[in-house]
């Protein structure tokens, strides 16, 4: 499994990569008030989600049925289970943003 790094000293910032040779843009936001974080995901400069909340151990964007979207799944997780939220403390810490590929280690 690899990992999506969020540099939260940049936030809010913009980067592109590439999940499964595919480029998509995103953009990350914080909100201090509530302490969570959200995304926005551009392909092709067309914006696919505003605001996409990461929550850990779920799926980003996992209800949507869109070809235009990652086709791998991306997962709020702490491997070592140390943490259970995504917040300004856990994030990048101990949670990470996970493309799953079907590995199981990473």
């Amino acid at each position: 499994m690899e990992y999506i790094e969020i540099e939260k000293d940049l936030i809010p910032y913009r980067f592109d990569i590439s999940i499964a040779s595919e480029i998509f843009t995103f953009e990350v936001h914080y909100n201090p008030d509530y302490d969570f974080f959200t995304v926005d995901l551009e392909r092709d400069g067309e914006v696919l989600v505003y605001g996409e909340k990461l929550v850990y151990g779920q799926t980003l964007f996992y209800d949507v049925q869109d070809q235009r979207f990652p086709n791998l799944p991306i997962v709020v997780w702490d491997q070592s289970e140390q943490s259970k939220e995504a917040t300004w403390e856990t994030l990048g810490v101990s949670v990470f943003l996970y493309v799953w590929d079907g590995e199981t280690d990473g």
